[in-house]
């Protein structure tokens, strides 16, 4: 790609898929994936491992890889292991060069990274990428992982305002072609330059997964996607529509709504249910659930769910909503949410490489029959 070329990212492999449900691998940058577990069958976030899984994504038609931002896991420390995670950014990087057509994330807590670091990063991945990049950007929630970096944790809105004046710092940097001075409230900066811009413009694609009022309050107004963090269908339904129309009405554009989903899937519905009490009762990690549960609920603004079912839901899919039966129920389901208004689900499985092959081999056939997918 020319120095000077530019895409627009609304024809970009996320936001231009043609496909009702657009899908995503979620978390195989990290040691378990979206699991809290002990199975060995489990990622293990080694890099032969990312480029297998970003490959077969890749063929097997997925729109986006979206990796998890982690300094640490939740895991008790003795368990190195289950620590270990590829930084987003870098391996966004890494993807990018070793992938042609999906679309590659990197996931960022606003708290840590500098705006100015922010652009530069981002422009360089987005031009390694030739205008497939896109960045999750989250306020922050986990107080561990800030008092690695000698950080506190503001205020669940304070949070969003700090993450409100970023993105208003970081869009200006790449709208500017000459150096200026930044004064805000949470960010001062004098002579501020920076290049290349990236590939897309006015900027890459922008998801965050903010649900409390001010998260919505700050994806309506800066992202092109958000997650939606529903048990259900029917909660969906309830929650999505009012979510889309809000957005069109204050902000006179469309935002699109993904959930995260967990996938287990065999030949029978006996056979599905048993897996997924394995992967709960037999090689779940329920000390990191509780772990996860004690961070999450104070800090996340949005979690309302009772308590019952949560360390389940936190070892199996990391809090996403499972799918769990044959193909032709999993494929049922995610009609289901479709219809619920959903644009997208983000995917995790325990074995990652094994899920996309079912994927392609039993799922993806069926999607297309259902007229959720193209191909």
């Amino acid at each position: 790609m020319s120095a000077g070329a530019v895409t627009d990212r609304s024809a970009g492999p996320l936001l231009g898929s043609p496909n009702r449900l657009k899908l995503a691998v979620f978390s195989a940058n990290m040691a378990g994936g979206a699991n809290l577990t002990y199975a060995p069958e489990a990622p293990r976030a080694t890099w032969p491992e990312s480029v297998g899984i970003a490959r077969a994504a890749e063929a097997a038609g997925f729109e986006a890889l979206i990796p998890v931002a982690r300094w640490r896991g939740m895991a008790d420390p003795a368990r190195r292991d289950a620590h270990r995670s590829f930084e987003s950014f870098s391996w966004a990087a890494g993807i990018a060069a070793v992938t042609e057509r999906i679309q590659v994330f990197a996931t960022f807590h606003i708290p840590v990274v500098h705006p100015v670091s922010a652009a530069k990063q981002i422009a360089t991945v987005d031009h390694i990428a030739g205008g497939r990049f896109a960045v999750n950007v989250v306020a922050g929630w986990n107080e561990d992982e800030f008092r690695m970096f000698g950080l506190e944790q503001r205020e669940h809105d304070d949070r969003y305002a700090v993450a409100d004046e970023w993105m208003s710092f970081l869009g200006r940097i790449w709208a500017a072609e000459d150096e200026f001075d930044f004064d805000g409230r949470f960010f001062k900066a004098r002579g501020v330059l920076s290049e290349p811009k990236p590939v897309q413009r006015a900027r890459p694609v922008v998801m965050n997964a903010g649900f409390s009022p001010a998260g919505r309050d700050f994806a309506a107004k800066h992202a092109d996607l958000t997650f939606a963090m529903v048990p259900d269908a029917a909660a969906a339904a309830r929650i999505v529509p009012g979510l889309k129309a809000d957005v069109q009405r204050r902000h006179d554009r469309k935002l699109m709504v993904f959930a995260g989903a967990h996938v287990v899937c065999a030949a029978t519905e006996d056979a599905a249910r048993r897996e997924y009490e394995r992967m709960v009762d037999e090689v779940g990690d329920k000390d990191a659930a509780a772990n996860a549960i004690r961070l999450l609920i104070p800090n996340s603004g949005s979690a309302d769910f009772d308590a019952e079912g949560m360390a389940a839901s936190a070892i199996a899919g990391f809090f996403a909503l499972p799918l769990v039966g044959t193909p032709d129920s999993v494929v049922a389901q995610m009609t289901e949410l479709a219809d619920a208004g959903l644009d997208g689900l983000a995917l995790s499985w325990l074995d990652y490489q094994a899920g996309i092959d079912q994927y392609a081999r039993e799922l993806r056939p069926r999607l297309v029959e259902a007229g959720l997918r193209e191909g």
